[in-house]
């Protein structure tokens, strides 16, 4: 939900870059939207290594970047242990 009451998904934006910006959003809004943008990405990774088409270009890099500039990129992961989903 942004500060104006709106409810945006990653849906709402081209590049994970967009969410940093965007100042309808607070830092934690930011964050989660990336979270959710990055367990997608990670399971279109599964899906192609299981043999499917993965219909959207790989965006996890720029993902990881983004929680990385908003110094998020390893905050709140529990101790699960490795999966291809990264943890979560």
């Amino acid at each position: 939900m942004t500060k104006h009451g709106e409810q945006l998904t990653h849906l709402d934006f081209r590049r994970p870059a967009e969410i940093v910006t965007d100042p309808r959003l607070d830092r934690a809004g930011k964050v989660k939207l990336l979270r959710d943008w990055e367990y997608d990405a990670r399971e279109m990774e599964v899906a192609e290594e299981e043999g499917m088409i993965a219909p959207t270009p790989d965006l996890l890099d720029d993902i990881m970047a983004a929680l990385r500039a908003l110094g998020d990129e390893n905050e709140n992961l529990t101790e699960a242990p490795p999966t291809k989903q990264g943890g979560i």
